[in-house]
């Protein structure tokens, strides 16, 4: 195991690598804590919970709407839960997202810890802070920013994930190396999927350098004034069609990276789209997709990233280096209107 400390703003988290589930029981006490996860984690994950309190959501992200967390506030009220109650989250990214939200709103704040079981949820979802529920067919639209206590990496997790979980972590992944590194996005050119299941070390590095990919950006612009819009590559054209066409987050943010890659070829002369597209491709994710223009532009100007008539895009200037470009309503409008 590999403890690291991590300073955001007020707050510090801690991180434990290469842990075991068990090592739990040493950060909380299980008196005061309440996990909560889904039927699936549960399921496969059984014996872990034996002991603990726990309110176990049904899986998905239709479930993350406010109707889920009356729920959780509900049950936390049945078990008597009080201002020294920890909350643990144990699953994928709706889990901590949910998990996290609930934390900060009751009794106006308790104290929270994430285990996060998916790819997904280890190399991004869990990391930064953001918690949040959906509104409808609006992605994240209610939430704040509150750091958890702690963060638990168990590996042993990933093995009961589907194949299409696994895709959807690399999604994040690919968008890292795309923003931010150029020797991470030559390593995933070098190696497939399979290579990162069958091979735990590979693994744990890829997880790992993640994790502090986006924990530098994070650190750097916690409350997303500057740097940490980039880590919004592929999610405005993403989260619109997301809930619209009930993509996995994953498949969403490729389709949405694809197009940001073609935008930034026409706006900013980036030449490794077709580099970038094949590397999504590579690792099982969708690229070019068919979707109703107008009703997705309809739903990005909802958006919470939108400043009156514009909104900030993330685009490439060449991998590793992602740049935020403010682009007019219209403007993308006119954009959109090529991908028909």
């Amino acid at each position: 195991m590999k403890k690291k400390k991590v300073s955001f703003g007020n707050s510090a988290v801690d991180y434990y690598f290469h842990a075991d589930f068990a090592r739990l029981e040493k950060l909380v006490a299980k008196e005061r804590t309440v996990i909560v996860t889904d039927e699936h984690v549960f399921k496969a994950h059984q014996k872990k919970f034996k002991g603990w309190n726990t309110i176990v959501l049904k899986p998905g992200e239709e479930f993350k709407v406010q109707q889920t967390v009356d729920v959780v506030i509900d049950q936390l009220i049945e078990l008597g839960a009080d201002r020294k109650t920890t909350l643990v989250g144990v699953g994928g990214g709706v889990i901590t997202d949910i998990t996290g939200y609930v934390a900060g709103i009751y009794m106006r704040g308790i104290a929270c810890g994430f285990v996060p079981t998916s790819l997904l949820a280890m190399v991004d979802a869990s990391i930064g802070g953001k918690n949040g529920i959906d509104v409808g067919v609006y992605k994240n639209m209610v939430g704040l920013i509150r750091q958890p206590s702690f963060l638990l990496f168990d590996h042993s997790f990933l093995k009961s994930l589907p194949k299409v979980e696994w895709q959807n972590g690399f999604a994040e992944i690919i968008k890292h190396a795309a923003i931010k590194d150029a020797a991470l996005f030559k390593l995933l050119q070098s190696h497939r999927l399979t290579d990162f299941q069958r091979d735990a070390q590979l693994l744990a590095k890829l997880i790992e350098r993640n994790v502090l990919i986006k924990t530098k950006v994070v650190v750097n612009d916690e409350f997303e004034k500057g740097e940490r819009k980039l880590l919004n590559y592929g999610h405005t054209l993403g989260h619109a069609i997301e809930n619209m066409y009930e993509l996995s987050h994953g498949q969403a943010i490729s389709i949405g990276m694809t197009y940001a890659a073609l935008m930034s070829r026409q706006l900013k002369g980036f030449k490794q789209a077709d580099e970038l597209i094949a590397v999504l491709d590579k690792y099982g994710l969708p690229t070019f997709a068919e979707f109703d223009t107008k009703e997705a532009f309809r739903i990005l100007q909802k958006d919470k990233k939108k400043d009156n008539q514009q909104i900030s895009y993330i685009l490439l200037e060449k991998i590793g280096k992602g740049v935020v470009q403010p682009l007019l309503f219209v403007q993308l409008k006119e954009i959109f209107n090529q991908f028909t």
